[in-house]
């Protein structure tokens, strides 16, 4: 099996910095399936042969955005998870963190459905960062609140569910919340952008005793 990808990124050249920030711009607007290389290539100010000089393929080059956003969200989650706060303030900065990730970049959460249905021994083998998220911290923290009375009982698993699915959802079914809710696009960005003090104040008021 091959080794599983960690979180030290490789330095890169200015040419393939370009290409990078170039190529996440694309893929965020447009997806991979919509995206084009030589749309790439001219907003990274290249041209297509050099593109593909780096990159022999638009799979191969939304892989490497994908897995540099990975390994950076990651990161960001384990440090909020894993630090020394009350749990209100953690619960806050949790869902500011992730949604915060994912807004700056809306395919992330498609490309990883897509490669865990696709090629899933591959996914977590070499795409997905080693240093996940000790989850077990969070969970003994909730379970402290509930023995002292500060929150109702609630399986924490259960809870850190809930608050990925409502951070998430709202934007792998963008298309069809959109339609459901009859929003044109700049309605549907501001309600996204709603989305963090939203799920905030619903998980904090879920959780206060009866």
């Amino acid at each position: 099996m091959a080794k599983r990808s960690t979180t030290t990124e490789p330095a890169i050249d200015s040419t393939e910095q370009k290409i990078f920030d170039a190529a996440h711009e694309v893929f965020s607007q447009k997806g991979m399936d919509g995206a084009k290389m030589q749309e790439i290539a001219d907003r990274a100010g290249i041209n297509k042969a050099l593109l593909h000089y780096y990159y022999r393929s638009k799979e191969k080059l939304y892989e490497m955005v994908a897995r540099a956003i990975l390994n950076k969200a990651v990161s960001a989650v384990r440090e909020v998870l894993e630090k020394e706060m009350p749990l209100e303030e953690k619960i806050r900065r949790f869902i500011e963190t992730y949604i915060g990730v994912i807004s700056r970049n809306t395919f992330i959460p498609l490309f990883i459905i897509s490669e865990i249905n696709k090629h899933p021994e591959r996914f977590f083998a070499t795409i997905l960062p080693q240093d996940l998220p000790k989850p077990h911290l969070f969970f003994q923290q909730v379970e402290a609140e509930i023995a002292a009375g500060r929150i109702r009982p609630i399986k924490p698993q259960h809870l850190l569910v809930h608050i990925i699915s409502m951070c998430v959802f709202p934007f792998v079914g963008k298309p069809m919340m959109a339609v459901l809710l009859g929003m044109r696009p700049a309605k549907m960005q501001t309600f996204l952008k709603e989305r963090t003090a939203e799920v905030t104040q619903f998980v904090l008021a879920a959780l206060r005793p009866q």
